[in-house]
């Protein structure tokens, strides 16, 4: 009997530490085995800031994950994020040799690895790599060019780059984690936060069309810009939920835990729906009397500071040049979507179509319920893209199929190409962290 094959995603966010346990089904949609929370003390703005803190609530959330899914935990998919997360276009060009003119998945191979060895800020290292638009002598706007004659092969690359310390933190976190394995977890894959919210909230015909994902989490807010399949602007904007909560502390003067409570039961991103009248009563300091917030200056704090989060997420749909190119509208995930009247304010002051982003698309009947939450597409996008990386790795000796008699050759994906590629990579720099940690010791 085949061992059933189970993926496991770890989101380490600015306000929680998730673990969600996955498999398919078989009608290939994903089953949630089990799923395990912890509030995250040592990361700020998606940037793991404590590593102690960091890993106790990783073995908090893997234990009540291995105990609802019934199984021990030893590799992971890991999302990273953070404002030190950075993008920008690059052009690649190589030519073929004369007496081979047919452009194979090796040559795109070829120009997609050149894109590593460009030059980057000093302490960043690139993460991933994506094909945009390819050239074939010198005739543009091809998506794929594998099978095509042509001698010179160009394409414009989506390059994304983190600082080299971020990424080694969240290694040691990881590696200094699990509950049931001695030696610590191991990263199966690590991918940018915004790539794996979008395979768990956008369809195939979303991406197609074009769409904006934004995601709100505690601590940052990460924008995805999709046009004609392909992924064309990624931004991590440094303000989320927390920045929210910390302004109802101030201008309410409450405190940080009475905040949050204010911003998730009675939050309303747009100040007119909130009635003149409504009053909110909580308990006073030190046997003092109960205080009055009014629901209406309650929101008003929320919508100053959510605008100001719109705006800056306009700015890169701005900066993309996809503003008038996006038919799918905008989907709005994460933690920070839940709060009541957020789509109405991002549609008023952008101008574009919105909508919730909730991963329950791609989901077959899970034992937990609650992971159908915008607060859970991360988590969920991360265990999709360990099953993508896993089918891409099954099929990694099938370049071609063995072409029957009068048959053509069957090509693979360069897309699902670029993506196990993009995987790789990644192994290779947690490769590299792991033998300059050796050289310490």
């Amino acid at each position: 009997m085949q061992k059933e094959k189970i993926i496991v995603g770890l989101d380490i966010g600015t306000t929680k530490i998730c673990v969600i346990v996955g498999k398919k089904n078989e009608y290939n949609k994903l089953e949630i085995l089990g799923i395990g929370k912890a509030v995250s003390d040592g990361v700020v703005r998606g940037m793991v800031m404590n590593i102690d803190k960091t890993v106790t609530a990783i073995n908090h959330a893997l234990a009540e994950a291995e105990n609802q899914a019934g199984i021990d935990i030893g590799q992971v998919n890991v999302g990273i994020a953070g404002h030190h997360i950075k993008s920008s276009t690059h052009h690649g060009s190589m030519m073929k040799d004369a007496n081979d003119g047919e452009i194979g998945v090796e040559d795109v191979n070829r120009l997609v690895n050149d894109m590593y060895k460009i030059v980057t800020p000093p302490g960043n290292d690139i993460i991933h790599v994506m094909p945009l638009d390819y050239t074939v002598d010198y005739e543009p706007g091809i998506k794929d060019p594998v099978g095509m004659v042509g001698r010179r092969l160009e394409a414009d690359f989506h390059v994304i780059t983190a600082h080299t310390s971020a990424i080694a933190n969240i290694n040691k976190c990881v590696k200094r984690s699990g509950v049931s394995v001695r030696e610590g977890l191991a990263i199966d894959n690590l991918i940018l936060e915004p790539i794996a919210s979008s395979l768990s909230v956008l369809s195939e015909e979303d991406k197609e069309a074009g769409v904006v994902l934004v995601d709100i989490g505690g601590g940052t807010t990460d924008v995805a810009i999709f046009y004609d399949g392909i992924i064309r602007h990624t931004a991590v904007i440094p303000f989320g939920g927390n920045i929210i909560t910390s302004d109802i502390k101030e201008g309410l003067a409450v405190m940080q835990s009475q905040a949050e409570a204010l911003k998730v039961r009675f939050g309303k991103a747009i100040a007119d729906e909130a009635k003149e009248n409504e009053i909110i009563s909580i308990p006073g300091l030190r046997n003092r009397p109960p205080r009055e917030i009014s629901v209406k200056n309650l929101a008003s704090i929320i919508q100053a500071r959510m605008e100001d989060i719109i705006e800056l997420v306009y700015d890169e749909i701005v900066r993309s040049g996809y503003e008038r190119k996006l038919a799918a509208g905008m989907i709005i995930t994460g933690g920070g979507s839940q709060l009541q009247h957020v789509k109405q304010l991002f549609e008023y002051k952008t101008g574009i179509d919105a909508h919730i982003g909730i991963p329950n698309e791609h989901l077959g009947k899970c034992k937990v319920e609650e992971v159908k939450s915008p607060l859970y597409a991360t988590g969920v996008g991360l265990v999709l893209a360990g099953f993508r990386a896993l089918d891409d790795r099954d099929n990694q000796y099938a370049e071609f199929e063995k072409p029957q008699a009068g048959n053509k050759v069957v090509r693979k994906d360069v897309g699902r190409e670029s993506f196990k590629n993009m995987m790789m990579k990644v192994k290779g720099l947690l490769l590299d962290e792991d033998l300059h940690d050796n050289d310490e010791y």
